[in-house]
C-alpha cells in the first residue's frame, strides 16, 4: 500500500487511457483525463514563425501548465491538444475535443471573443453548449490579460492538428446539450476574479490560481445532484474545498490542518508537497501524481507560495483536534505480534504477507521511499475510497526535479478479492494508533467496479 495525503485536485490513472480526474458533465462530478508529453507545452513549437519567443507566448504556455489543459485534451500517444480522450461518466462517454489551431477540426477559426466565451461561459463558436467536464465555471474567473495570453499561445504556440472530434456517447437526456442553458443559468458564476482588499497580494494571487485556472474545486468541493459544485470560493461557504468522492477517488478537504502545528510549518509542508509531490506522510499517489508531474512542479516559486498561503489562511483553515495516537507500547505490541507470526485477524495475516516488506511491521514505512501507515492522513480518512483504489490499482510517486525517482506500488486487484481487501484495510485503519471505521466488501466492490469501467 502507498497511502499518503493527496492535496489538490486528484487525477485518475490507468494503464491505457486514464490519467486524471476532473469535474464531469451535466449532472456528474468527474471526468477522466490523460496527460500530454512534457514537450507539449513548449512555447513557440507551432505556427509561430519567429525565432524568439515573445513574452505573451511564454506567459500563455505557462498558464496552460497552470490549467493543465493538455490533461483532458491529449489522448494517450496522441498529438498535444488534439483531443480524443474518452471521459467516462455515469451518464455515458464524452470525448475531449481538438483545441489546436486547425481551421476545420480545431479552434483555428475562433476569434479571441469566441475563445473567451468558450472558457468563461461554456459556449462554443457555433453556439452549442459545452459540458462542465471542461471546467469553465472556474475559468470564468480568469483575467482578461491571462485569457489573451492563453489565446495567443493556442493560436501561435501549438501545432495545428487535423483530427476530427468524436461524437459523444451520453445517454438521454444528458445528450441534449440545450439543457445546459438551464444549468448555466442556475449554476455558472459570473465575472472575473476580484481581489479581496482585506487580504495580501500573495493571498489574492493564490486565491486567483486555486479558484480559477487551477480549478481545484472541481474535485475537492462536493457536487450537487446536478453535478454543480456547491461553492466556487470560500466567501461564507464551508463546502468550498471541503472534499468529495469522485469515480472511486476521495479528494480530501483542503481546509483542515492539525491543531498544534504553526501556520508557517503547515505552509512549508504544503509548499514542499506541491513542488515535489512528497510530504511527511510519503508522496502523492494515483491521480495526484500526474498533477505534480505535469503541472505543479513547473509553477514558479512565487505562485506555489501564493497557493500555499491561500490554502493555509484563516478564511480556509479549519482547526481540528489531532487524532489520538496509541502509546508506543501498543504500537510496538502490534509489531512484535506480526514479527512472531501471531496474527489475530485475517487482515493482519494479509498485511504480513503483502505489505510489511515495504511499510514495515510497525507501520512506519521508510519515508520518502515507502509511506508510513501509522498516523497517515489518508489511512484515517472517513471515506476509504482512495485507499481502496490504491490497493486495487497500484500507484507511483511523481517524478520531479527535486525528487526524480518515481517509486511504484503494484496493483493487488488480481491477487486479493473484495473481502480480503476489506479485511486488510480494516486492519491497517485500526493498527499502530490509527482509529478509523472498518472497510466493507461492498465498498471495495463499488470502487472496483468504477476502476474497471474507467480503465476500459
Amino acid at each position: 500500500m502507498t497511502p499518503i495525503r493527496n492535496i489538490a485536485r486528484p487525477r485518475l490513472k490507468n494503464a491505457a487511457a486514464l490519467d486524471a480526474v476532473r469535474s464531469i458533465a451535466a449532472c456528474a462530478a468527474l471526468a477522466v483525463c490523460a496527460l500530454a508529453a512534457p514537450g507539449a507545452f513548449a512555447a513557440g513549437n507551432g505556427n509561430n514563425t519567429g525565432t524568439a519567443v515573445d513574452e505573451q507566448l511564454a506567459h500563455g504556455a505557462y498558464l496552460a501548465r497552470v490549467g493543465d489543459c493538455a490533461a483532458c485534451h491529449t489522448a494517450p500517444h496522441g498529438k498535444p491538444f488534439a483531443g480524443g480522450l474518452p471521459l467516462d461518466t455515469p451518464f455515458g462517454t464524452l470525448y475531449s475535443t481538438n483545441i489546436t489551431p486547425d481551421a476545420n477540426s480545431g479552434i483555428g477559426g475562433y476569434t479571441y471573443e469566441d475563445f473567451a466565451r468558450a472558457l468563461r461561459e461554456g459556449v462554443a463558436k457555433d453556439g452549442h453548449r459545452l459540458y462542465p467536464a471542461m471546467p469553465f465555471p472556474s475559468y470564468a474567473k480568469v483575467s482578461n490579460a491571462d485569457m489573451r495570453a492563453l489565446y495567443h499561445y493556442f493560436m501561435h504556440g501549438v501545432p495545428a492538428v487535423a483530427q476530427d472530434n468524436r461524437a459523444d456517447g451520453l445517454r438521454f437526456p444528458y445528450n441534449v446539450r440545450a439543457l445546459m442553458t438551464v444549468w448555466d443559468t442556475m449554476y455558472l458564476p459570473k465575472g472575473v476574479y476580484q481581489n479581496d482588499p482585506h487580504q495580501s497580494v500573495e493571498w489574492n494571487r493564490g486565491a486567483y490560481l486555486v479558484e480559477g485556472l487551477g480549478h481545484c474545486s472541481a474535485c475537492h468541493t462536493p457536487h450537487g445532484v446536478f453535478g454543480q459544485e456547491q461553492a466556487f470560493d470560500a466567501n461564507g461557504n464551508t463546502a468550498f474545498l471541503s472534499g468529495g468522492t469522485l469515480a472511486g477517488w476521495y479528494a480530501p478537504s483542503l481546509r483542515q490542518h492539525p491543531d498544534g502545528a504553526s501556520a508557517a510549518a503547515v505552509k512549508a509542508g504544503l509548499v514542499g508537497y506541491l513542488r515535489s509531490g512528497r510530504s511527511a506522510d510519503g508522496a502523492a499517489f494515483g491521480p495526484m501524481t500526474e498533477v505534480v508531474d505535469h503541472s505543479l512542479q513547473y509553477l514558479s516559486d512565487a505562485d506555489v507560495n501564493a497557493i500555499a498561503t491561500y490554502l493555509t489562511s484563516p478564511p480556509l483553515r479549519t482547526q481540528f483536534s489531532a487524532k489520538p495516537v496509541a502509546s508506543a507500547g501498543a504500537a510496538d505490541a502490534t509489531a512484535v505480534a506480526l514479527r512472531a507470526g501471531h496474527v489475530s485477524s485475517t487482515g493482519a495475516l494479509l498485511y504480513l504477507n503483502n505489505c510489511s516488506a515495504c511499510h514495515r511491521l510497525d507501520g512506519t514505512g521508510a519515508v520518502p521511499a515507502f509511506p508510513k501507515l501509522s498516523g497517515n492522513a489518508l489511512v484515517g480518512d472517513g471515506d476509504p475510497s482512495s485507499l481502496i483504489h490504491i490497493v486495487l490499482s497500484g500507484s507511483h510517486m511523481p517524478s520531479t526535479t527535486t525528487a526524480p525517482t518515481p517509486l511504484a506500488m503494484p496493483n493487488f486487484d488480481w491477487r486479493l478479492n473484495d473481502q480480503q481487501i476489506a479485511d486488510l484495510l480494516t486492519f491497517v485503519r485500526n493498527s499502530w494508533g490509527n482509529h478509523a471505521p472498518a472497510v466493507s466488501a461492498e465498498q471495495v466492490r463499488n470502487v472496483r467496479a468504477t476502476a474497471v469501467s474507467a480503465a476500459r
